[in-house]
Parts: C-alpha cells; sequence; structure tokens
C-alpha cells in the first residue's frame, strides 16, 4: 500500500485520509475519491492530497477484517458486519468465554497492521455482549499476511454455555444470624444463576450441626449443590465440609488463591458437584466464588491446575470489574455530564420540527436543556444536526454546549459517538437524554445521580415511572464510557443495558415522564389536551 499526499489528478480512486469540507460537502476519510471528489476539491483550490493506494495484492480494511473475522467464528459466537476497518466478535447467549491466548498472539504477531483484542479467558458475558475486537490500521494489508492471521484465529475461542441443570442450595444457620443475612445470600445466589438463565431447584435451611446440614445434602435434589454455612468456614475439618463427609461426598479442595473467596471447598457427592460458598458470597461484589460457581455451571472442568491459575489476577479487592469502597458516601470523584440527543429529524412530524413545539411557555429543546441545567449535574452537551439553525437560536443564552453531530442520520450510535468524544477524564457518569420528553424534570436527573454507586454495581441507573415503566433517562458509569464512544446505529446505549444486566439499577421517578415522549402531531394534541407538567 502506498500512503501519502499525491497531486490531484493521481488521486481519483484512492482511498482519502483525512477528512475535508469542499463545495459545501464532507468528504470523509476512508472513501474512495470519485472525479466529482477530485472537481470538488479542486474548485476548493487544493492541488494535493493525502491518500492511501492498494497494491493489487492489498485488501480494503473492511474487507481484511471480514476474512479474518469470519475464520474466528465459534458456536455461539457471531461476527458483526465491517466498519471503517473492524468487526467485532459478539455472544450469541450468556456465558464464560474460552481464549487461546497463544492463538491471538500469533494472530497479533501476523502483522502490526491487524490487531485483535478480547476479554480475558473465562470472562462472564451477557447475550449481545462484545467478545472481542478485531482492528485493521491501515487502510490495506497484504491478503497474505490477512490469509495468515486468518489461519491462526481459527479455533482462538469458544463460548461455553450454560448448561441447564438443576442446582441446589443448603444453607445453614445459627442463633445470632438475622433471617434477614439468610434471604440476602439466597438472592445473591439466585443473581448469579440468574446470569445464566438457572433458578434454583430447591433450597433449605437447617441448623448449623453437622447432623442436620448431611440430612439435607442427602435430600437436595440439584445435580450443582451449594453449601452456604451460618457460620464461617476455618478448615476443611470444620462443620460444612464435615457434613459433606457425613452424607457419603468427598471434600476434593479446601481453600482457593483468590481473595475475597479464599474460604471456599470443592468436592462431589454420588456423582453430583459440591461448591462450599464463602460468607463473601451473600454480596453480589465479585469473588473467588463466581469464578468457581460460572465455570461448573457452564460444564468447565474446575481440576486443581486450574484453581492454582487463580492466584495471578485473583486479589479482587481493587480491581475496576469490582466496586470500589465506598468513597463520598458511595460514589466515586467526578463529575456528571448530560448528553442531551437533539439531533433528530422529526420524519413523523410530517413537516413540522418536534423539539419547536410549544411546552408551556418555551419550546421542547428549551425545556429539555433547561431541565438538565437546572439539575446537579455539572455540564449539558446538546448534539445536533448540522444547519440546525433554529434549534441553535433556541438554545442561545443557555449555558449548554452543542455538539454538531454530522452522521445524524445513523441515528442514536452518531449523536453518541460525537458526544462521548468530548467528556474528559474528570467525568465519572454521563446521563444520556432524549430532547423530546416533555415531562422530564431536574428531579428525574437528580434521581440518577443520587442513585449512582460503583460499590452497589448501580452502575446504570435508569429512570422507570411511578408504575415501573423502564424508560429515560439514563445514567451510564465511567466504565461504559469507550463502549458509548464506539456507538453505531440506532441502540444508543440499548446495547450497553442489554449486555450489562448486572449493572442496571431501575430508579422510580413520579408520574409517567420517564416513558413519555411525543413523535406525531396526533401525540403533541393528545398530550395537550391533559398536560401537567412542572416547568423547570
Amino acid at each position: 500500500m502506498k500512503f501519502g499526499a499525491v497531486p490531484l489528478p493521481e488521486a481519483q480512486g484512492a482511498i482519502l485520509a483525512h477528512s475535508f469540507k469542499a463545495e459545501g460537502e464532507l468528504l470523509r476519510k476512508g472513501q474512495r475519491l470519485t472525479k466529482a471528489d477530485i472537481t470538488a476539491l479542486e474548485k476548493a483550490g487544493q492541488a494535493m492530497v493525502t491518500v492511501a493506494i492498494l497494491a493489487e495484492d492489498d485488501l480494503g480494511e473492511n474487507r481484511a477484517a471480514e476474512v479474518i473475522g469470519a475464520a474466528a467464528l465459534a458456536t455461539g459466537i457471531t461476527v458483526s458486519a465491517p466498519h471503517a476497518g473492524r468487526v467485532n466478535l459478539v455472544a450469541a447467549y450468556a456465558g464464560l468465554l474460552g481464549v487461546n491466548a497463544a492463538a491471538v498472539n500469533a494472530v497479533n504477531a501476523a502483522n502490526p497492521a491487524i490487531t485483535l483484542a478480547t476479554l480475558a479467558p473465562f470472562a462472564r458475558v451477557a447475550k449481545g455482549q462484545l467478545l472481542a475486537t478485531i482492528k485493521i490500521i491501515p487502510y490495506g494489508v497484504s491478503k497474505q499476511k490477512v490469509d495468515l492471521a486468518a489461519t491462526k484465529i481459527s479455533g482462538a475461542f469458544a463460548l461455553h454455555g450454560a448448561a441447564k441443570a438443576k442446582i441446589s442450595l443448603v444453607m445453614s444457620t445459627v442463633e445470632a444470624l438475622k433471617p434477614s443475612v439468610l434471604e440476602k445470600g439466597r438472592r445473591a445466589v439466585e443473581a448469579r444463576l440468574a446470569r445464566f438463565g438457572l433458578v434454583l431447584a430447591d433450597c433449605q435451611i437447617v441448623p448449623h450441626q453437622v447432623a442436620d446440614i448431611a440430612k439435607a445434602i442427602a435430600k437436595s435434589e440439584g445435580e450443582i449443590l451449594l453449601l452456604l454455612g451460618g457460620s464461617a468456614t476455618g478448615d476443611i475439618a470444620d462443620t460444612v465440609p464435615e457434613a459433606l463427609r457425613h452424607a457419603g461426598g468427598e471434600v476434593t479442595r479446601f481453600g482457593i488463591p483468590v481473595d475475597p473467596g479464599n474460604l471456599l471447598f470443592i468436592g462431589s457427592h454420588h456423582g453430583r458437584k459440591v461448591l462450599g460458598l464463602p460468607g463473601c458470597a451473600r454480596s453480589l461484589a465479585l469473588n473467588g466464588a463466581d469464578w468457581v460457581l460460572e465455570r461448573l455451571i457452564c460444564g468447565v472442568e474446575v481440576d486443581e491446575a486450574m484453581l492454582v491459575g487463580m492466584g495471578v489476577g485473583g486479589l479482587l479487592k481493587e480491581i475496576p470489574t469490582r466496586p470500589q469502597p465506598r468513597r463520598n458516601g458511595g460514589e466515586t470523584k467526578g463529575k456528571v455530564a448530560v448528553i442531551l440527543l437533539a439531533a433528530g429529524q422529526s420524519r413523523r412530524m410530517r413537516g413540522r420540527d418536534k423539539l419547536l413545539e410549544p411546552v408551556g411557555a418555551c419550546t421542547m429543546l428549551e425545556h429539555a436543556a433547561k431541565a438538565a441545567l437546572y439539575s446537579k449535574a455539572d455540564t449539558v452537551f446538546v448534539a445536533l444536526p448540522p444547519q440546525a439553525d433554529a434549534r441553535r437560536a433556541r438554545l442561545a443564552g443557555l449555558a449548554v454546549r452543542p455538539i454538531e453531530v454530522p452522521d445524524y442520520a445513523e441515528g442514536m450510535g452518531g449523536s453518541l459517538r460525537n458526544a462521548m468524544a468530548h467528556i474528559g477524564a474528570d467525568y465519572k457518569a454521563v446521563i444520556v437524554a432524549l430532547a423530546d420528553m416533555p415531562e422530564i424534570t431536574p428531579a428525574h436527573f437528580n434521581a440518577l445521580i443520587s442513585a449512582y454507586d460503583p460499590a452497589q454495581n448501580q452502575e446504570i441507573c435508569r429512570a422507570q415511572t411511578a408504575d415501573g415503566t423502564k424508560g429515560h433517562p439514563v445514567l451510564f458509569g465511567r466504565r461504559f464510557f469507550e463502549t458509548l464512544g464506539d456507538s453505531h446505529g440506532d441502540l444508543g446505549g440499548k446495547a450497553v443495558i442489554r449486555s450489562s444486566q448486572d449493572y442496571v439499577f431501575d430508579v422510580k421517578t413520579k408520574g409517567q415522564g420517564a416513558s413519555l415522549d411525543l413523535d406525531t402531531p396526533e401525540a403533541w394534541a393528545a398530550w395537550r389536551q391533559g398536560q401537567c407538567f412542572e416547568t423547570p
């Protein structure tokens, strides 16, 4: 591939390296220059243009990514369409990601132009979650290198889905243990199973005595048995592991090199897998029990070597995927931004702009902007289409930061992608809000900001109506900034929510404002007949 500045007559058919506005039209980087493009550049006074010219044996960035992505397909793994030299591997169902590290390294060694980034081995993933991304850095790469990478990536990935096994839980209790603690433990186990679409087959609560626990073990129905003691297991000869042996089972290992979660044991009972849970399993915070339980659920063999290997990376107390200790009342430091999506085309309004419809004494757009401005949010960004003079005029005098969205026709993905480029490292969260919801008030934004708490896994806070209908706005913590910044299409933040259910916390708000958006003249007329709203 040849890259550099060339005279305009030599640039037709080449790939434009940098976006350029000529004759009022935006020529985008990555597009092939046509005769009309060359003419526009000439009229703009350009004599040279920086381009990429592919050799005969080169594949374009999208085709190269597509070829390598196709070779990575495996059961339960789908591949996205290529875009800007990138394809993504996505989970078709919930499970654990198997990764062959040597194969991934071999792909990345094939050529610096070809890159492959993946989640960690045995990462728990939800349906629709991103597993890996293949990115071609230049505009083209030799077919020989692409074919080599495709050969190396074959078999690099596997998605271990959950077996539809029955799972039993036996909990023991001591006199000082509150019923609420038992209930918390049961709910935590159920939540872990729900990630894989599973439910408890049965749950027994018995006194913390060897004989009672042993009877419950024998009575349980599950193919996988979970034991959660009312008192911490401090030794392989302690009450709960002794009860397993008393019931005819065996303990194969006590203790793992993961913190929290050290006091875990693994065993068997008449062919069934048995997992003795540590006390920290009563919390949903990540601990060693998650790693072992997930592997058992997904049919991955948990042997001595695997358990020993968990020590590298096994310090979970401060890693990003585990909620941090509470600071400042549970919140991490940083500002909150609102991204107000106002780049829509009002297609269903039959010539009217819904954002300029009157709402009280102002327009819909002004109402939405003021609701965000008068909240506890620090900054309000407003995503607007190019040449939206009437909308910009309505924002004049308001302390918002307009952002032009050249690719507004793409939908919410284009708006989010452009807006997230303005979110600096000093922000801890962004609130994505729609500009066509007339009953959203500052209280909606404040409720989300108050609910945000990484220490409790509340990192996606979604507004609900008073009757529980899910809606907008939605707050996303810093963890999700990179994904939001790579948004495409019209899904917006929906794809992030769908793949990150563990972090979603629904926040009830007054009335029905969180679900009320108005897209047609008829909807506006009907709303005005019975409108009752708060002016920010």
